[in-house]
């Protein structure tokens, strides 16, 4: 099992930006779909960015043009890159990862991290 550890969220203004970071364990990390999902209260857990194996990004439409999802497998490491966030950014946001794309979510997470967007 892969533990994943996120870091970086926090309180930001609107149309301010923030990285979020995921640490991963293991040596299979650079084999591995990851992604990122997030979960606002009352709502469902939504994949806002996802990340092949082979580096392929795929975004949700709420957050395509200012969010990015990268990784560093010398680190193995993935970051989201979030800029020009609004209020209804707000949420813990959840690193997942898994051995494909059509399993994340199915695999393993992380504990979350908490991104608050102030008005």
């Amino acid at each position: 099992q892969v533990q994943l550890v996120e870091s970086g969220g926090g309180l930001v203004q609107a149309g301010g930006s923030l990285r979020l970071s995921c640490a991963a364990s293991g040596s299979t990390f650079s084999r591995k779909a990851m992604g990122w999902y997030r979960q606002a209260p009352g709502k469902s857990r939504e994949m806002v960015a996802a990340l092949s194996g082979g580096g392929t990004p795929t975004y949700s439409d709420s957050v395509k043009g200012r969010f990015s999802i990268s990784r560093d497998n010398a680190k193995n490491t993935v970051y989201l890159q979030m800029n020009d966030v609004k209020p209804e950014d707000t949420a813990v946001y959840y690193c997942a990862s898994a051995w494909s794309l059509a399993y994340l979510g199915s695999g393993d997470w992380g504990q979350g991290t908490q991104v608050t967007v102030s008005s």
